[in-house]
């Protein structure tokens, strides 16, 4: 399969899918009893609003899907957001000076970057090292050990391990979610998520516990990922990374290419 070229069909495929496997899971943590999290979700034209009261990192707090066309409804979207903290995506898709400059007379700013890459599923079982095993999570056996990889891996103490089972266990044999542990010599050492729909899959999360890091864990969980999108019969993988991070040198290593550099928005 030939790599396309970013244009207007694939920049909205990419960004669709993100908007796709951020919802669904954002939807599955508002799903438990009585929505405990104090999750929201709001769309304003195509842009997407996403808010998580008790979790207040950028990821599940921010405008995504922005467009010229939602220029007239900032204000409304800052009201939605109050005194919550919230970035806006930036992406160069339908994005014109006017819309910039409408974003600066709201009292919005630029703080930042992030990368958006896409790449083509893998056609051949990939061969990881021999000490390497990834194994595709089915049952709850093994979801103790993905959220406490998940929980170690994004910097926070075991005591926080209960909330990052509550939060993602709604993900298990959720529809278009594939989830991945891998085994370092027969020890959990991390974790990945995917979420495929229709032709398109997105990686949606990944994490090495610390003590092993570097060892190859993370280029593995890409190539599996890569090669379940080409079972799923997907065309097309999408990725988001921090700008010039590890993983997005992981990811350009494994085979994707950028597609662009988002800009992140912020109120000043």
């Amino acid at each position: 399969m030939q790599f396309p070229v970013v244009n207007d069909k694939v920049m909205a495929q990419i960004r669709q899918s993100e908007i796709d496997f951020l919802a669904s899971r954002i939807e599955s943590i508002a799903e438990r009893d009585e929505n405990p999290e104090g999750v929201e979700i709001r769309r304003f034209g195509k842009a997407t609003a996403f808010y998580i009261r008790t979790m207040p990192w950028s990821i599940f707090n921010s405008v995504k899907g922005l467009t010229d066309d939602e220029e007239d409804q900032i204000g409304e979207w800052i009201r939605f957001y109050r005194e919550r903290e919230f970035q806006v995506d930036v992406d160069p898709y339908h994005c014109s000076a006017r819309l910039l400059t409408a974003l600066r007379a709201n009292g919005l700013g630029q703080t930042g970057f992030h990368s958006v890459l896409y790449g083509l599923p893998l056609k051949e079982p990939p061969t990881p090292p021999s000490n390497i095993e990834i194994i595709e999570i089915r049952e709850q056996s093994h979801f103790d050990a993905y959220a406490e990889i998940h929980c170690l891996g994004s910097g926070m103490p075991l005591t926080a391990k209960p909330h990052f089972i509550n939060n993602n266990i709604g993900l298990l044999n959720r529809t278009g979610w594939k989830l991945f542990l891998a085994l370092l010599d027969n020890v959990p050492a991390g974790v990945a998520a995917m979420h495929i729909n229709g032709s398109v899959a997105s990686c949606a999360l990944a994490a090495t516990a610390p003590d092993f890091r570097n060892r190859g864990i993370q280029t593995a969980l890409l190539r599996q990922r890569l090669y379940t999108a080409h079972e799923a019969g997907c065309r097309l993988v999408a990725a988001q990374a921090a700008f010039g991070s590890l993983s997005q040198n992981n990811m350009e290593r494994t085979g994707f290419r950028i597609a662009w550099t988002r800009s992140i928005w912020s109120l000043i």
